[in-house]
């Protein structure tokens, strides 16, 4: 049957946790895919788990307060790390330890104080340095160090006392809903996008039948180092980039919960349609996890072929209300496209 299965996956791996400020369920599901992505990929996802967090708050834009500059720069630096011998000896690790989540565990409710990161030694940079010149499996046959040629899309949501900022490199999606109403955080980073032709086409690309160069739909990506050859370029206006598309946003006590999803839930439900049907799931369940394990059953085609037959991973954030709730800013609503406007769906 191609790339799909006779009988599709419909086993869950799920997992709930929560802080003073949220709770949050995750939840994957292989869908009718033969396998969830390849495992380089994962691996990349994995990469990205481990380290990302890290890198935002050692930078030091991040001890300033700017969050945006210093996610912006750590997406960038996922490549940069990947591309050495250290990176591929830790894809190659990542590979043998592949978990159902596709990456999304590590990090998700990660260190916020940022001694408990900056007291790690960041030997990178050395360790780069001295292995440079030693023989490298993820060298290219032109010699330089390319890293890995599958990548991983990345949509990140900080929030910083009452600051939420989404970094989006890619086609997943952050959502937030505001007294029931869904408003896009991120754009979905596709080849149809003027920004998105024009910047591929300076850097030597094309877009054949909707895919960069003829291989990938989407335009934004961490890893994927095929399409980031150009020395003469800086990463930002490669043919492919991993560079975020970054959101800030201040949140109230309007806000109700905040969605991240991979491609093959938005290809089944628009940003309103989702809200709602979590809005009404979350009348009866409390568990976050199985409201995404819901979300899935909806979305799941009943045969091969078409929308809803993608991988499908979901995380779902709700936030307590507090006794003494922040004022409402209901004047201050997220940028969203007018297909998300209130009353849209």
């Amino acid at each position: 049957m191609g790339v799909y299965l006779s009988t599709p996956k419909t086993e869950k791996f799920s997992q709930d946790g929560e802080n003073e400020n949220l709770r949050y369920g995750v939840s994957s599901m292989q869908g009718w895919r033969t396998s969830m992505e390849d495992a380089v990929s994962q691996a990349v996802s994995k990469f990205c788990a481990k380290y990302l967090h890290q890198q935002v708050i050692k930078h030091e834009a991040y001890s300033s307060g700017d969050i945006g500059t210093a996610v912006q720069k750590s997406f960038i630096r996922m490549d940069e790390m990947m591309r050495g011998q250290r990176g591929w000896r830790e894809l190659a690790i990542l590979g043998e330890k592949i978990d159902k989540f596709s990456g999304v565990k590590e990090g998700l409710i990660g260190p916020t104080e940022s001694g408990e990161v900056k007291s790690q030694n960041d030997d990178w940079f050395v360790e780069e340095k001295h292995l440079d010149k030693t023989p490298c499996p993820c060298k290219s046959a032109s010699g330089r160090k390319s890293g890995p040629t599958c990548g991983s899309t990345a949509c990140v949501a900080i929030i910083r006392s009452n600051q939420l900022v989404v970094a989006n490199s890619g086609d997943s999606r952050c959502v937030i809903s505001r007294k029931g109403q869904a408003y896009n955080l991120s754009k979905d980073h596709k080849p149809d996008l003027e920004s998105e032709k024009e910047r591929i086409s300076k850097a030597g690309g094309f877009i054949h039948c909707g895919r960069v160069n003829g291989t990938l739909n989407l335009t934004r990506a961490i890893g994927d180092m095929e399409l980031k050859k150009d020395k003469s370029l800086p990463a930002e206006k490669q043919i492919l980039t991993a560079n975020p598309d970054i959101n800030t946003v201040e949140l109230c006590e309007d806000d109700d919960f905040l969605v991240l999803a991979c491609d093959g839930i938005w290809d089944c439900m628009s940003n309103q349609q989702l809200v709602d049907f979590v809005l009404e799931q979350l009348k009866t369940e409390s568990k976050l996890s199985t409201v995404c394990e819901k979300v899935f059953d909806r979305c799941l085609a009943p045969t091969a072929g078409g929308e809803g037959c993608d991988n499908m991973t979901m995380i779902l954030v709700q936030f307590k209300k507090h006794p003494n709730p922040v004022p409402s800013t209901s004047e201050q609503q997220p940028s969203s496209d007018s297909k998300d406007k209130p009353g849209s769906s």
